[in-house]
């Protein structure tokens, strides 16, 4: 006797139903799996297209040289939290004189608290040299931005990013206005036009001071925490990059020119891109191997819970097969309700897993960042066949156990 797949499928909808809370937490386990799979799947195709945006609107051709040694496809010294003081003004001012740089600016950051009469505000202060406009980019809304005279001299002048400005002037006019940080006085000579987010760097938060004032009224060092320069066109990076590690070997007396004792690190926007790609390509592999986990444990639940059904329908077993089903019959049959359960479970999975990375969609969007929906057909797909999998792997053992019911046995069993 054969029975069609459509009656086949009639009757494991009609099993699975006969008991829907038991199904449902039995399918829970492959929900949970095929959800976190494809939600991780979209996020690190979210933030990789976020990066990518951010990188474009930074600039393609920008070099960065930071205080400490590093891989190549590691993190900088000072990402850990270690101090370098290694990086000095004259090594940037030295870089303005290579061949295809345009402009170079020295940093120098720190948080502090900016007040203007009862307002307060604590902001990111970027103690900066007069190149940053050129090197950075960026426009001045209102005002003007400080001239590297004014940063010789140390001038107490400062630009607000938008956001400051906001947070300590309100709608009343800053420009001529003086704030005070760290018990120093300032005059607010500029406002910066709104920026937003770009690599996790808040523009319209941050307070613009020359970079010898910074150093010496605010942060009390003399060196940098990183340097940036322009190159002229981004195929004369490499060859950049190349000629800043050799130009600062030579001021810190490094005379092993193979890199191995460099006490500074020196990037391109393409190798930090790079270098992100690898951390958060091996931090998705692993949650996807949690996720795979948690495919497993339902793959388990489902076996657990066929068994069960197999004892609760012995006699239903037995009937079938003294109508002329044969062992077949029987494992499709529980190979069928054990698929079917993964791929409702799946399915609801993929509905979940979307939902949620649609959710993540809208908040970071708004946040300010420019962040992409994206679930590939390919997850979609991968989902419903790792489920699909799993019912079969998992189902075999149950359904084998049915069809070895001997009829008899089956009709008398209580």
């Amino acid at each position: 006797m054969v029975f069609p797949v459509k009656e086949s499928i009639r009757i494991s909808v009609k099993a699975l139903l006969a008991n829907k809370a038991r199904s449902f937490l039995t399918m829970l386990g492959i929900i949970i799996g095929v959800g976190a799979v494809i939600l991780i799947i979209s996020l690190g195709a979210g933030a990789q297209s976020l990066i990518l945006d951010q990188i474009k609107s930074t600039g393609s051709n920008l070099v960065g040289i930071l205080p400490g040694k590093s891989e190549s496809n590691g993190p900088p010294a000072t990402a850990m939290g270690i101090v370098i003081t290694t990086l000095i003004e004259k090594d940037m001012e030295a870089i303005k004189k290579l061949p295809h740089i345009v402009s170079a600016a020295g940093y120098s950051r720190s948080l502090a608290t900016a007040t203007w009469r009862d307002n307060s505000y604590e902001a990111n202060i970027d103690g900066v040299s007069a190149g940053y406009l050129d090197t950075e980019g960026g426009e001045v809304l209102q005002g003007r931005f400080f001239t590297e005279e004014e940063d010789k001299n140390m001038a107490r002048v400062v630009v607000l990013g938008s956001t400051v400005k906001q947070e300590l002037f309100g709608d009343s006019d800053a420009l001529g206005r003086q704030i005070k940080i760290k018990k120093q006085i300032f005059e607010v000579i500029g406002v910066m036009a709104t920026r937003g987010k770009v690599l996790f760097v808040d523009y319209d938060d941050q307070i613009h001071i020359p970079l010898r004032t910074t150093q010496k009224l605010i942060s009390g060092v003399n060196y940098l925490s990183f340097i940036r320069a322009k190159v002229d066109d981004e195929k004369n990076v490499d060859e950049v990059l190349v000629n800043i590690g050799a130009l600062l070997r030579d001021r810190h007396e490094i005379s092993d020119r193979s890199g191995a004792n460099d006490d500074f690190s020196v990037r391109s926007m393409a190798q930090a891109l790079d270098m992100i790609t690898t951390i958060t390509d091996a931090l998705r592999y692993f949650l996807i191997a949690m996720a795979a986990i948690s495919l497993v444990v339902g793959g388990i639940g489902i076996m657990n819970i066929m068994l069960i059904s197999v004892n609760e329908r012995t006699r239903e077993i037995g009937l079938r097969k003294a109508v002329g089903a044969n062992n077949n019959n029987i494992i499709s049959q529980f190979l069928l309700e054990a698929v079917v359960l993964t791929l409702i479970g799946g399915m609801i999975g993929i509905i979940f897993g979307v939902f949620l990375s649609w959710l993540i969609y809208l908040v970071v969007n708004s946040l300010g960042y420019n962040y992409q929906f994206v679930v590939a057909f390919s997850s979609i797909l991968l989902a419903l066949s790792v489920s699909t999998l799993i019912g079969l792997i998992f189902g075999i053992y149950p359904a084998r156990k049915a069809s070895r019911l001997e009829p008899v046995e089956a009709l008398s069993y209580e």
